[in-house]
C-alpha cells in the first residue's frame, strides 16, 4: 500500500492535506450556492422594478393620452388651457421621461433591442405631447396628433413587458436549478467528506498500527532473546523505518557483544586450561631436577659417611649429575622470570659489540651434553660470521640461540643437529634445523605462544614448559627482527633469525 511507504510525519501530512481540501470544497460550494441565491434575489428585485416601471409607464402614457384627447376636442371650441395645466401635464410628462430612463438602466443586451423601439415611440410620442401643451393657446398652429403613435408605444412597451418577464422567468429557472444544484453538491460534499476523512483516518490508524505491530513484535523478539531477529524495515519509510533499523543496528550491536563475549569466555577458558596445564608442567619440571640433586646428594652423603674409600670415576658422575640437574633448574627459573618481565614491560635491551662466530660456538659447546643425550651429532657452519662483529644484545642472542638448540636436541634422536650463522645485508642470519619428529600446521601456529606446546602429548613425552619459544619470538622482536618456521611431521625442523646489526 502507498500509505505504508510513507512516513508518519508525510501519512499525517497527507491526511490533514486531503482534510483541508475537502473541507475548502464544501466552503466553495457553499460561497457558490449563496452567490446563486443572490443571483436570484438581484433578479427578481430587477424583474418586480421593471414591471412596476411598466405598469406606471402604461398607467401615465394612457392618463395622458386620454387628457390629450379630451384638450384636443376642446380647442376646437377656442377653450384655453391655464399655465397651471400646462406646467402640470409638462411636470407628468417629465415624470414619465424619467420612468423611461430608469426602465431603461433595467434592461440588458437581451432587452435593449425591444426597450430602443419602445424608447423611440415613446419619446416621439412625449415630443409630441409637449409641443400640444405649448402651443395649446395658439390658435395659429394647427394641432398634429398621431393616432397611430400611441398604439405603438403601447404595443412595444407591452413587448418589451413580455420579454422582460420572459428573461427574468428563464433566469430565475437557471438560478433556481443552480441552487437546487449546489444544494445537493453540498450535501454529497458534505457526506463524502465525512466518509472519505474516516476512510484516511481509518488507513492511516491501521497502516500505522501495521508498522507499530511489526515493531512490537520485533522488541518483543529482542526481548526475549532472538538477537537474529530482524524488523523488515524496507515495508515502511521515514520515521518508522529509521525506528526500525535502528533497532535492527541496535540487534546486530548485542548480537555481536554477545559472540565476543562468548568468544572472550572460550579464550578466557582455554588460557585457564593452559595455564592448569602450564603449572602442571612447571611442577613437573621443578620436581624432576630438584628429585635428581636431592637423591645424588644423598647418595654421595651416604657414601662419605660409610668411611669406605671412595669411587672417584662415580662420585665424579653424581656431581655432574647435580650440576646438570641444577642448570636445567636454574634455566627453567630464568625463563618464567624472562617472561615475566617481558610481559610487564620491563626486560630491557644493552647493546654491546658482540662476536658472533664465537658466541655460537660457545654456546654450543656449553650444550654439547644434550647432544650426548640422544645421540645427536652436531654440524656447526660459522663462516659466513668469521672475524665478524656487531652492536647488539649478546645475553639475548644467547638465549635464542640456546633455546632453539634445546629444542632441537630434545625432539631429536640419533640425528643430526645443523647450526649456521652468518652476516649479509646487515642482517644476522642464525638457523637451527634437525632431521627429528616434526610438526604440522596447526601445531606451527601455535609454538611461539605462551604456556602452549605442540600438542597435551608433548609435555607428556618430552617435558618442557611452552616457554622458550615464546621466548625466541619475544626476544627476536625486541631486537627488531623475526624468527621463521618450516617443518614437516617426520622430517624435522628449521627454525632461522634475523637480527638487524651495526657493523663494528
Amino acid at each position: 500500500m502507498i500509505t505504508a511507504r510513507l512516513g508518519l510525519r508525510a501519512r499525517l501530512y497527507l491526511a490533514s492535506a486531503a482534510i483541508l481540501m475537502l473541507f475548502a470544497f464544501n466552503v466553495g460550494t457553499h460561497l457558490w450556492g449563496s452567490y446563486a441565491r443572490s443571483e436570484s434575489v438581484m433578479a427578481y428585485r430587477i424583474a418586480t422594478e421593471g414591471t412596476a416601471l411598466v405598469r406606471s409607464i402604461q398607467q401615465g402614457l394612457a392618463t395622458e393620452y386620454q387628457r390629450v384627447q379630451v384638450l384636443a376636442a376642446l380647442r376646437e371650441t377656442n377653450a384655453p388651457i391655464r399655465i397651471a395645466q400646462r406646467e402640470q401635464a409638462n411636470a407628468e410628462l417629465s415624470e414619465i421621461s424619467d420612468q423611461l430612463r430608469a426602465l431603461g438602466g433595467l434592461s440588458d443586451i437581451e432587452t435593449e433591442a425591444a426597450f430602443r423601439d419602445f424608447y423611440k415611440f415613446a419619446s416621439t410620442l412625449l415630443d409630441e405631447w409637449v409641443r400640444f401643451y405649448r402651443d395649446y393657446n395658439d390658435n395659429s398652429v394647427p394641432s398634429r396628433l398621431d393616432a397611430r403613435l400611441y398604439g405603438d408605444a403601447t404595443d412595444s412597451l407591452q413587448a418589451l413587458a413580455d420579454q422582460q418577464n420572459s428573461v427574468a422567468l428563464e433566469r430565475s429557472t437557471i438560478i433556481d436549478n443552480t441552487i437546487q444544484l449546489t444544494d445537493r453538491i453540498t450535501i454529497i460534499g458534505f457526506v463524502s467528506s465525512i466518509t472519505i476523512t474516516l476512510i484516511l483516518i481509518l488507513t492511516l490508524i491501521r497502516t500505522t498500527n501495521a508498522s507499530l505491530f511489526r515493531l512490537r513484535v520485533g522488541v518483543e523478539r529482542f526481548g526475549a532473546g532472538d538477537l537474529t531477529h530482524r524488523i523488515d524495515e524496507n515495508r515502511d519509510s521515514g520515521e518508522i523505518a529509521n525506528l526500525a533499523q535502528t533497532f535492527n543496528e541496535m540487534s546486530a550491536s548485542l548480537q555481536r557483544a554477545m559472540a565476543d563475549l562468548t568468544d572472550a569466555r572460550a579464550e578466557a577458558e582455554a588460557a585457564n586450561e593452559t595455564k592448569s596445564m602450564f603449572l602442571a608442567n612447571v611442577s613437573h619440571e621443578l620436581r624432576t631436577p630438584l628429585n635428581a640433586i636431592i637423591g645424588y646428594s644423598e647418595m654421595l652423603q651416604d657414601e662419605l659417611s660409610d668411611g669406605e674409600t671412595l669411587d672417584r670415576d662415580q662420585f665424579h658422575h653424581d656431581l655432574t649429575t647435580i650440576i646438570f640437574s641444577g642448570r636445567q633448574l636454574l634455566t627453567l627459573i630464568n625463563d618464567i622470570l624472562d617472561l615475566s618481565k617481558i610481559e610487564t614491560g620491563k626486560m630491557s635491551v644493552s647493546y654491546e659489540p658482540v662476536n658472533v662466530a664465537g658466541l655460537v660456538v660457545q654456546v654450543c659447546d656449553a650444550l654439547s651434553p644434550l647432544l650426548a643425550q640422544n645421540k645427536n651429532q652436531l654440524e656447526l657452519d660459522v663462516v659466513g660470521a668469521q672475524n665478524a662483529t656487531m652492536r647488539s644484545d649478546a645475553a639475548k642472542i644467547q638465549q635464542i640461540l640456546t633455546n632453539l638448540f634445546s629444542n632441537a636436541c630434545k625432539f631429536t634422536k640419533n640425528g643430526v643437529i645443523k647450526v649456521t650463522a652468518h652476516i649479509d645485508d646487515a642482517a644476522l642470519r642464525l638457523s637451527v634445523q634437525d632431521n627429528g619428529i616434526g610438526m604440522t600446521e596447526e601445531q606451527q601456529s601455535k609454538v611461539f605462544q605462551a604456556f602452549v606446546q605442540a600438542d597435551s602429548n608433548t609435555s607428556v613425552n618430552y617435558g618442557g614448559t611452552g616457554l622458550g619459544l615464546a621466548i625466541v619470538s619475544s626476544f627476536c622482536d625486541m631486537l627488531g627482527g623475526s624468527v621463521t618456521l618450516s617443518s614437516a611431521p617426520g622430517e624435522g625442523s628449521r627454525f632461522e633469525v634475523s637480527l638487524p646489526v651495526v657493523q663494528e
